[in-house]
């Protein structure tokens, strides 16, 4: 401590593990007479309760066998509870009566080449076995080809085939002749029917309630195979149709007539 004609000067000094910290506290000589004994009071209280504090602190951590949590522990913590607001809710963005199979491969080849594929095969396949008419007539809810996951998020997904809109119990139909030669619950398209029409084109009907159709059976044009549903991985009632040329996924359209423009007018 120093001393001048007009304060008192007091080194307080403060040292950690890795510090020391020294300040200079300057107090009015007018007021040391009066408060002297207050001063060092707080002082003292303060620095005691530091110390009680840490000592607390320690054998509470001691008792439970457990080291006091450092600074990088404690933030690693705080970000632990974060939410990460950038995922979109899940039921936010679902596609309406969307759906199929997950991570089907692409599909192979241009549409000029299955183009010319598909006329070799006109010329010599009987027309009665080729898919050119609708299963069920309704709103195309999604095309073949890259969408978005319609079960929401940013990601995009590979779909092998079209969704086509429809009411739980409405008719599914065979659009050409063939075999069946699977009919059952398969993964993402729930109960399933699939059609071997001969000349490597195979249908799938996907997401039906319920099947009217067994596997060896010989099935004919316009022929009840089951009724739309929700089935699989579907966010609601459609029919996802699916047509394969040796074994890859194509495009329907290739084979199928334009849709009429006014849905509403088609019976059901």
């Amino acid at each position: 401590m120093t001393k001048d004609d007009k304060s008192y000067s007091f080194l307080l000094k403060h040292s950690s593990r890795s510090k020391i910290y020294i300040k200079r506290v300057e107090i009015p000589k007018s007021i040391v007479h009066f408060g002297s004994v207050s001063v060092f009071l707080v002082l003292g209280l303060s620095v005691l309760g530091l110390g009680i504090s840490t000592v607390l602190k320690s054998n509470a951590f001691a008792e439970t066998g457990h080291n006091p949590p450092t600074t990088s522990q404690v933030s690693q913590t705080e970000q632990s509870t974060d939410i990460d607001y950038s995922r979109p809710s899940p039921s936010s963005d679902y596609a309406l009566n969307s759906g199929g199979p997950e991570g089907d491969t692409e599909a192979d080849g241009e549409d000029a080449q299955i183009d010319n594929e598909i006329a070799a095969i006109r010329k010599t396949a009987d027309p009665a076995f080729l898919p050119t008419m609708w299963a069920h007539l309704g709103k195309i809810n999604n095309e073949f080809g890259f969408r978005r996951n319609p079960f929401g998020g940013r990601s995009y997904e590979f779909h092998p085939g079209m969704d086509i809109d429809g009411e739980r119990g409405d008719l599914v139909v065979a659009p050409a002749n063939g075999t069946v030669i699977k009919a059952g619950w398969t993964n993402g398209y729930g109960n399933m029917v699939e059609i071997d029409h001969g000349n490597g084109i195979v249908t799938r009907y996907g997401h039906m309630m319920k099947l009217e159709a067994e596997v060896g059976e010989q099935i004919t044009r316009g022929q009840l195979i089951g009724y739309i549903g929700s089935t699989g991985r579907s966010t609601g009632p459609h029919l996802h149709f699916e047509v394969r040329l040796n074994d890859k996924p194509i495009n329907p359209r290739h084979f199928l007539p334009q849709e009429p423009t006014d849905l509403n007018s088609i019976p059901k």
